[in-house]
């Protein structure tokens, strides 16, 4: 089963895609956001291309487990999504997804313009192998 992990920001949406078997998720690209209609329009055609089954959005929470304004704007736009693909949308907590992209991409020798084009994208990578990783620990407990 192949996901698409979508990490949602106001001006930029971070994706990545899981191999077939979905044990491992890499970074694709990242999405201008300025326009939902076209980000999910540009969402919905990758899905296709990639032969993608679901996709999973970070749900930004509050460290106190409570849902603010991004939340909000995350599960619109899981919604848009959902109509857009035709494909379950799942949610999931994306608690310093960010923070952790760009600690990774800080260790590489990346420049810092390069990281800053790449961090949406291996966010996106952070939140779908957290995701694929905790599936994968429920399939090795049958």
């Amino acid at each position: 089963m192949r996901f698409l992990g979508v990490d949602y920001g106001r001006k930029r949406i971070g994706l990545a895609v899981s191999d077939p078997s979905g044990i491992f998720a890499q970074p694709l690209e990242t999405v201008e956001a300025a326009d939902a209609q076209s980000a999910a329009a540009r969402i919905a055609a990758l899905s296709s291309e990639r032969k993608v089954d679901e996709i999973v959005i970070g749900l930004p929470r509050n460290m106190d487990d409570t849902l603010g304004p991004m939340a909000d704007a995350a599960l619109a736009f899981r919604d848009l999504l959902a109509e857009k693909t035709g494909l379950p949308v799942r949610t999931w907590d994306e608690r310093l997804s960010s923070a952790r992209a760009e600690r990774s991409l800080r260790e590489t020798s990346m420049s810092r313009a390069r990281r800053q084009k790449r961090v949406n994208a291996v966010a996106a990578q952070v939140i779908l192998q957290a995701f694929l990783d905790s599936g994968k620990k429920k399939r090795e407990m049958k």
